[in-house]
């Protein structure tokens, strides 16, 4: 662009006399003052610097996600990306794609599947390229300074969405390409995506009043801030729920590299002699399999369990009462009986009395088999001498023994085969290969 400028100068595109002012009107010059010619000059430059200046600083504050990744698979540049670009990134995705679904619900030319259908595709890339990264790392990796982001942008990515959604303009070159997709000679795809696209919009209220449409922006900024402080307080609840010990024998059979990255785990928190195991975003921990003190299998496992119970600043129940009603309303504005209903539409199930007669076929043979593996497992605790009966928190350690027992296997003798490249190559990619003849090469 700075050559351009440079370029455009030579060949006469720039006239900075016109820019400024008008040479044949220009004051007498004054005993002192330079020539106006060379004042004209100076002046040139003066803008030229400027311009030039624009630019560099332009380029200077060019972030990390304003073009895609030259990395293979389009995969974030994570060592370009800093926390602190994540609100400017928002604040200018989130202004590219108003402006381009702008140029799409104001296009003076007749829709088609091009310039609406098409264009509504290819909007707001940098929107995914940002938050494809900043919710992957606020779901697992969070911390203070993303937690204040999210809460700032959750409900003005709520608004964005429905400002798309809910426009009456644009919901009508999509539903007037709908209308007649079947005489554009569209192939089967361009159909399927005509289709989609008009339900999605359908689906999230552009064909409701003004008034209904007001009250559902109104709920989804409000779902917005509360999925975000339930999210939040999940995580801020995981972390604070870890099972702390004092005594490293209390962690007896765990490995010894286990029992290092507890202590790791303690120094990363500033707990001086103590031994942390954090826990994972799952109910079932798995230290229980090796932990061999009861009482600490009972606390990991209640640890995790009621991490997000505990009337604290991290307790997620009030929320989720929140969150349940305002989806109720949501539902019965859109017209649907629960928010399952709407939810289910798109989805193979279709209808939640449909899922509910699925789960119901699986509810007695799962039972079953549930009974069966706890009388092993209580067999297994007798025959150890436990001289307990079997509780949540017994199942994988014991388990593991039954397994052991019955079939002479051991889970950790099977890790090996799963290796993430091996996966890959002898197990996605080969089964790929065999279903849907696909060949990946590197």
């Amino acid at each position: 662009m700075i050559e351009a400028l440079f370029v455009a100068r030579k060949r006469g595109r720039i006239n900075p006399r016109r820019a400024r002012f008008d040479i044949d009107r220009r004051p007498r010059q004054e005993v002192g003052q330079a020539p106006t010619s060379i004042r004209i000059i100076l002046m040139h430059h003066l803008l030229l610097s400027a311009a030039v200046a624009a630019l560099l600083a332009t380029t200077a504050v060019a972030g990390p996600f304003d073009r895609p990744s030259d990395l293979p698979f389009r995969a974030p540049q994570f060592d370009r990306i800093r926390d602190s670009d994540f609100q400017p990134a928002f604040e200018e995705a989130m202004r590219q794609d108003r402006a381009e679904i702008s140029a799409i619900a104001n296009n003076a030319a007749a829709p088609t599947f091009d310039n609406t259908i098409i264009a509504l595709e290819k909007s707001g890339r940098m929107l995914d390229r940002v938050s494809s990264v900043f919710f992957a790392l606020t779901g697992a990796n969070t911390n203070d300074t993303l937690e204040k982001i999210e809460t700032t942008e959750a409900p003005k990515l709520s608004e964005l969405q429905d400002s798309v959604y809910l426009d009456p303009k644009l919901f009508a070159r999509v539903e007037a390409i709908y209308e007649k997709r079947g005489a554009l000679g569209l192939d089967a795809q361009s159909q399927q995506l005509v289709k989609v696209t008009w339900e999605a919009f359908v689906h999230a209220g552009a064909r409701l009043s003004a008034a209904d449409r007001t009250r559902l922006m109104q709920i989804n900024s409000r779902l917005a801030s509360l999925s975000t402080d339930f999210q939040q307080k999940l995580l801020a609840a995981t972390k604070a729920g870890a099972l702390v010990v004092s005594d490293p024998a209390d962690l007896a059979g765990l490995n010894p590299a286990a029992i290092a990255a507890a202590s790791e785990a303690a120094k990363s928190r500033g707990l001086t002699g103590k031994w942390v195991v954090p826990l994972q975003n799952t109910t079932q921990q798995p230290a229980l399999e090796d932990l061999s003190k009861r009482e600490i299998r009972q606390k990991l496992f209640e640890n995790s369990w009621t991490r997000s119970e505990k009337a604290d600043a991290n307790d997620t129940r009030a929320t989720v009462l929140e969150i349940a009603a305002l989806r109720a309303e949501k539902a019965a504005l859109l017209g649907y009986p629960n928010y399952a209903a709407y939810t289910l539409t798109d989805q193979m199930a279709k209808t939640p009395s449909a899922v509910e007669a699925f789960v119901a076929q699986l509810v007695g043979p799962t039972r079953a088999r549930a009974a069966l593996e706890a009388a092993d497992i209580q067999a297994q605790i007798d025959k150890d001498g436990g001289g307990f009966k079997l509780s949540p928190w017994d199942w994988e350690r014991y388990s593991e023994e039954v397994r052991k027992a019955k079939y002479d296997l051991n889970e950790d003798e099977i890790k090996p085969y799963f290796e993430l490249n091996n996966v890959l190559q002898n197990g996605v990619f080969y089964a790929a290969n065999q279903l849907y003849g696909v060949t990946f090469k590197e």
